[in-house]
């Protein structure tokens, strides 16, 4: 593989990284990172592009009809690789077609929280029998419609049985304020935004929906801890464009999975609100599978529909 690389001159120009979203959030973060890693292992500059819009699929979109020549990749998250097509009337892209996959990166959980001031409830599953008690006085925040704050409270209510009134904002931190002025009662969202007023004591973790605790929150449990069966995560993957050489595939997967298990890449991630998911480019592709099967079921029992 290292043969190859040398005798195709790749890279020999600078390599860009289209990340779908506006820079400042978490997935610009965590290809910032990769970024200068990559660059310094390829031995040629990898520069970050945001092109953010229609959730993420007008970056995704980039990508797809780029050259497969290795000079452009994309950090992605699952929206556009998996749920988007379900959302959507229309995409520009056929993810299964026009995208090649090159390594998971990491997940982020969903944390559901609420104003300890506001609501009595110790966990998610005081917070549900709650809400069966009395539907309609509880209101839960989420980042806005077809995020994936909104398809786990879907799942979350289909899963317990119970309708859970969604409040759609447009992103984490509006949510975050009328939270913490008790406008609403819980949030569903990704845990990263909300990682520093959990550890302050100012908002309750009542769950996280991972398979296992989320390492900077250690004391929250999951919400299979508390006999609710929900996992729901947003996670990162490198891709490229259809028809990629499978050896460039390759060492790049090779070069991202070293960085990612590295303690320095493990620290950083953590810091963002995600764990490292890395793995051969056939894990991602189980991952976009596996992942489509669920929130497509929930997505069509939900009705969610996005223009």
């Amino acid at each position: 593989m290292a043969a190859w690389a040398s005798n195709s001159g790749w890279p020999n120009r600078p390599i860009r990284m289209v990340v779908p979203f506006p820079a400042g959030g978490s997935t610009d973060m965590v290809a910032r990172y990769l970024a200068q890693g990559l660059g310094e292992r390829l031995g040629a500059p990898v520069v970050v592009d945001n092109r953010a819009g229609a959730a993420g699929n007008i970056g995704t979109d980039a990508v797809a009809k780029a050259a497969p020549d290795g000079y452009t990749i994309g950090l992605v998250t699952s929206g556009p690789l998996v749920n988007n097509k379900f959302l959507y009337k229309s995409m520009p892209f056929d993810g299964d077609k026009d995208l090649t996959p090159i390594a998971l990166v990491c997940e982020i959980p969903m944390v559901f929280v609420s104003n300890p001031e506001q609501l009595k409830v110790r966990n998610l599953k005081e917070f549900v029998e709650a809400a069966k008690a009395k539907p309609s006085a509880f209101s839960v925040a989420t980042p806005g419609n077809g995020t994936i704050g909104h398809l786990a409270l879907a799942d979350l209510s289909q899963t317990v049985g119970v309708r859970l009134q969604d409040v759609p904002y447009r992103g984490d931190t509006p949510a975050l304020t009328d939270l913490l002025g008790g406008v609403v009662q819980a949030i569903s969202a990704p845990v990263s935004t909300f990682i520093p007023n959990i550890q302050a004591g100012k908002l309750r973790g009542l769950a996280v929906t991972s398979g296992t605790r989320f390492p900077g929150l250690p004391d929250v449990p999951t919400a299979k801890e508390q006999g609710i069966d929900q996992t729901a995560t947003v996670w990162f993957a490198m891709v490229g464009p259809a028809g990629m050489p499978a050896p460039m595939v390759q060492r790049l997967n090779a070069e991202i999975n070293r960085l990612l298990e590295s303690p320095q890449g493990k620290s950083k991630l953590q810091q963002y609100g995600g764990v490292v998911a890395s793995g051969a480019p056939a894990l991602l592709r189980q991952r976009i599978e596996a992942d489509g099967q669920k929130w497509q079921r929930v997505i069509k029992t939900a009705q969610i529909k996005l223009d």
